[in-house]
């Protein structure tokens, strides 16, 4: 089940990032406006702009994916790092019914493109986990998802 959630995850992200690719080349302004210091932003699951969030939903429509004490080490115009817990949903035997375990984890955001909603504002449109130890069952150690935006 966590691995069918994962999937309709990502299968959502990519039909955006498909429509994305679609549309003209942009070209990253000097100093978008709104980022006092042109570091580019992660929207949120309310179309909010974040930098450094402590705290951040991987898993919009149930919240069944999220990522917590996120401690960044990087936040730059290319990219951005921190160490963090993904707290997932087992969904056993469902998900309204299954527990949240907890995963060491390390979060990548990276792929600045200019933000659909404020086209002069640079925002993540990838991001990557890394597992160091233990990770839900049916993820590999590393696993990447299309942002929104």
């Amino acid at each position: 089940m966590v691995t069918l959630c994962a999937v309709s995850l990502l299968a959502a992200g990519m039909s955006t990032a498909a429509t994305a690719s679609a549309s003209p080349t942009h070209t990253r302004p000097a100093h978008p406006v709104g980022q006092p210091d042109g570091k580019p932003v992660l929207v949120d699951c309310s179309f909010e702009p974040q930098t450094r969030p402590d705290t951040f939903i991987l898993a919009c429509g149930d919240g069944n994916s999220r990522l917590s004490s996120l401690r960044w080490s990087q936040w730059d115009g290319e990219a951005a790092v921190a160490r963090g817990v993904n707290s997932v949903n087992d969904c056993k035997p469902y998900c309204a019914a299954g527990t949240f375990r907890s995963y060491p984890v390390i979060v990548r955001l990276d792929r600045p493109e200019p933000w659909k909603k404020r086209p002069r504002t640079q925002h993540f449109t990838r991001l990557s986990l890394v597992f160091p130890a233990a990770r839900p069952d049916g993820y590999q150690r590393t696993v990447t998802y299309p942002l929104w935006g």
